[in-house]
């Protein structure tokens, strides 16, 4: 017997704190979007797999665990994909603008989504996090770091202009698993439905009923949403043979989750 949907849309009241022991409880912070900047990298190019390898150690001691996540920032190129004149940057901890109102993710924040991400049923059991659906393309930096976590990565984004810029960049690098899509995100990508896992680069107030429908039984959805009160939280939602299951963690800030294609 298939399982029930869940009422739409997904709201966050009545929802408790996702619990995490108290090695894991990381120290009080303001929310994962507003970290400041720190010194540019010095003393290494930034081709080198040394600045790269400073990154991922910062990731380590930050409560990254997954092993493919951290080899994943260690092997993809992030300066590839910022403005020219923001390469000094690449590798700070920092969110930076990719034109079009819209930004590349800290480093600390899209590991941390991933890592929850690889932390799913399906990716435990297999190791890899399958047929993964990203909503929100960007510049394509994500894109290209889950191309080497799961089988095939059906990428959408809204705006014309990034999804071209996005295609161009990716085509330097050497995987042959992504596809990008121009579409309406909040529609997810029906024709390769379900995925083992998805996960969004926008926050809306709620989660569109699309992308439950379209997640695998045994897959996970990692999201930012409004929380109760305003500001943004990190929402994961599993999916087994009963139903959905939610769970609400740390603040976050991610661009708005808009309708449409332009």
């Amino acid at each position: 017997m298939s399982a029930r949907p869940p009422r739409f849309p997904l709201a966050l009241d009545r929802v408790a704190p996702a619990s995490r022991s108290a090695a894991a409880q990381p120290a009080r912070q303001p929310p994962l979007g507003d970290a400041r900047r720190g010194p540019p990298p010095s003393g290494l190019g930034l081709d080198s797999d040394g600045v790269r390898a400073r990154m991922v150690e910062r990731l380590r001691a930050g409560g990254v665990r997954a092993d493919a996540v951290l080899a994943a920032f260690a092997a993809v190129p992030r300066h590839h994909f910022v403005d020219s004149a923001l390469v000094t940057q690449a590798y700070e901890d920092t969110s930076l603008p990719i034109g079009h109102a819209q930004t590349i993710s800290k480093p600390s924040v899209v590991a941390r989504m991933l890592d929850l991400l690889h932390d799913g049923r399906s990716a435990r059991a297999t190791g890899s996090l399958g047929r993964v659906l990203e909503i929100g393309t960007g510049c394509g930096y994500q894109a290209a770091l889950l191309a080497r976590l799961g089988r095939q990565v059906i990428s959408v984004e809204r705006l014309r202009p990034l999804h071209e810029k996005a295609r161009e960049l990716l085509a330097a690098l050497p995987r042959s698993n992504v596809r990008l899509v121009h579409a309406d995100g909040r529609l997810g990508h029906p024709p390769n439905a379900p995925y083992d896992s998805i996960v969004a680069a926008a926050g809306g107030d709620d989660l569109p009923p699309a992308w439950l429908e379209q997640l695998a039984v045994g897959g996970r959805l990692v999201a930012p949403m409004r929380a109760l009160g305003g500001g943004q939280v990190l929402v994961v939602v599993d999916r087994d043979e009963a139903g959905w299951r939610r769970s609400v963690h740390e603040a976050v800030q991610f661009v708005p989750l808009k309708s449409g294609v332009g």
